[in-house]
């Protein structure tokens, strides 16, 4: 359309205008970004078609215009806080669907002859047709004059005629991006309600099993055996309960209502109790702690912390049982450092930055181990909550790192040493 478009009026084009409309053409086929991509066509156009400002406005839902680009190129920069943007303009165009053509004048109290001249504004509105209705406009606006000419008119269509096929591309590009994100959640939303399904039945089997075997009239169970199965119908009873607070976290998180309850904490000895706590349960872990400056403290909810810890090493439980984790802990001017390192089999480098996402979990890990792929994305939120960020470091047989970093609280430092 465009190129039939140039060969009608080749014949009519000066050269300047010619190569800046082949050099334009070039741009939106090269470059994928729009904003940028308007502003070279701009920066291309304006030595073959003098302008000043140029501005491209929208109909949004609601019906009012929105501005979504516009520059200041040429003469007025310094009248630009005082001066009309083509407003009025741009309505006109696009509740016409066609050209309006304007000069205009500013009031001023100035005799000089150069800004008379700057006073004198000439506006060309031209509608730009993206989809079935013309929901935009691009205006131009020059100051001092001339007044439009029509073989500059015929050029500056030509210009609205590739940013109109630019804005096609980019509608497109949005539609195909907004499909792929449907799609996208759609899988995760039936991968997540199949992996619950196989995580909730799993522990429910259990607890199904062994207590339908304690009923059994037709056998007798002794004292150790009948221990043994409580405890397993106890332990998978934890585990159904860790699934569903999993579940609702995520999505109170993602509705923004999970309740914190922040106080000052004594980061050091709280690692230490969460440490205590791991060995007594007879993990499969070795851990091992660093912690110094044991006295500070942090603004925070103990509780939610403990819970990003758990689920930290619980991963390493089960992707790297019987491993070695270590805690340090390190304190900065205004910050302060959580690590918890394990020396398991690691995960590949390109994955690392997806392992905080919600429902994300590596195929390599999907048979070998039970999880929803919420666990991280809790830990994320929980520390964005406090004003931190969460970051991992990790590849094949290396083990992984994962650091927490938290804001320090001044004031309750500071307070904590009055007292």
């Amino acid at each position: 359309m465009i190129n039939s478009r140039i060969e009608e009026v080749s014949e009519k084009l000066r050269p300047e205008e010619y190569q800046s409309l082949y050099e334009i053409g070039r741009v939106i086929i090269q470059v994928l970004d729009s904003e940028t991509a308007l502003k070279e066509i701009f920066r291309l156009a304006r030595p073959a078609f003098i302008f000043d400002n140029i501005v491209l406005y929208e109909f949004q839902e609601d019906q009012k215009l929105f501005p979504t680009y516009a520059r200041s190129i040429g003469r007025g920069r310094h009248i630009e806080a005082d001066m009309e943007w083509g407003e009025t303009i741009a309505r006109d165009v696009i509740q016409s669907a066609k050209m309006v053509v304007q000069g205009d004048m500013f009031s001023s109290d100035s005799s000089a002859d150069v800004d008379q001249r700057l006073n004198q504004r000439d506006f060309l509105g031209l509608p730009l047709q993206v989809g079935k209705q013309v929901t935009k406009a691009l205006v131009f606006i020059r100051f001092g004059g001339p007044p439009y000419l029509p073989e500059q008119i015929r050029f500056a269509k030509l210009i609205a005629e590739h940013v109109e096929k630019l804005l096609e591309r980019q509608e497109l590009v949005g539609r195909v991006a907004k499909l792929e994100a449907e799609r996208r959640l759609d899988r995760l939303q039936e991968q997540f309600v199949a992996t619950v399904s196989h995580e909730l039945r799993s522990p429910l089997g259990f607890i199904k099993g062994y207590a339908t075997s304690l009923l059994r009239d037709d056998a007798e169970w002794d004292y150790e055996t009948r221990r043994e199965f409580l405890m397993i119908i106890d332990e998978e009873s934890d585990r159904l309960t860790e699934i569903i607070d999993n579940i609702l976290d995520s999505s109170r998180l993602q509705a923004g209502i999970l309740p914190m309850e922040f106080q000052v904490v004594r980061l050091a000895k709280l690692l230490n109790d969460f440490v205590q706590r791991m060995q007594a349960r007879n993990i499969n872990l070795d851990f091992q702690i660093n912690l110094n400056d044991s006295s500070k403290t942090i603004e925070a909810d103990p509780a939610r912390l403990v819970q990003v810890l758990n689920n930290l090493v619980n991963n390493a439980a089960k992707y790297a049982p019987n491993s070695e984790v270590s805690l340090s802990l390190s304190w900065a001017e205004e910050r302060v450092r959580i690590e918890v390192r394990d020396t398991g089999p690691g995960v590949p480098a390109k994955h690392v930055k997806d392992i905080f996402k919600r429902f994300y979990r590596l195929d390599a890990h999907q048979n070998k181990a039970s999880g929803t792929g919420l666990g991280l994305y809790i830990c994320r939120q929980i520390v964005q909550a406090h004003g931190g960020e969460i970051f991992a470091e990790s590849d094949i047989g290396k083990g992984m790192v994962v650091h927490i970093c938290l804001p320090i609280n001044r004031s309750i430092e500071n307070l904590e040493e009055e007292l």
